[in-house]
């Protein structure tokens, strides 16, 4: 009998990402295939949810809705800053992207949307919040998780 996609299994997938407007935004397409543990939060709650009991072999396509991918877009994550706040930074434009220090001292992408005069508008949201996600999903290999994989919580 062929093994099932569960949790402590480990999964290999070939995968195509798209947004609805059919631009690919990932693929596995020339490259390896993803392995994964499933139930350690590797992939997108939305997608892990769908190839839950697939076995080896499966093909399919799954749309996640941001609220089971990266989130909506949060407003309060967009700001504008003063341009002096990026010191040692000659030419800021739209489209960079920095590590910046949050108020609970976790790091956050933030990326420069907008410059205009001394502000510049940052979004710290995740690319793809707010974005409802296609994927199409072929399943490589399910096979049980080592000890040490469990332990780690990601596929070796």
């Amino acid at each position: 009998m062929s093994l099932l996609i569960g949790d402590k299994v480990v999964a290999t997938i070939h995968y195509k990402l798209t947004n609805n407007a059919g631009e690919i935004l990932d693929s596995s397409e020339g490259n390896e295939p993803l392995s994964y543990l499933h139930g350690a939060g590797n992939l997108i709650p939305g997608l892990e949810k769908e190839l839950l009991g697939k076995t080896a072999g499966a093909s399919l396509q799954v749309t996640v809705a941001p609220e089971e991918a990266y989130g909506p877009v949060h407003d309060q994550l967009i700001e504008v800053v003063p341009r002096d706040a990026f010191q040692g930074v000659e030419n800021v434009e739209a489209g960079m992207a920095f590590e910046a220090q949050a108020s609970d001292g976790q790091s956050r992408r933030i990326v420069v949307t907008d410059v205009t005069g001394d502000e510049v508008t940052v979004d710290g949201n995740h690319p793809l919040a707010g974005v409802e996600l296609n994927f199409d999903v072929q399943v490589v290999e399910v096979r049980d998780a080592t000890e040490e994989e469990i332990a780690h919580g990601h596929a070796h």
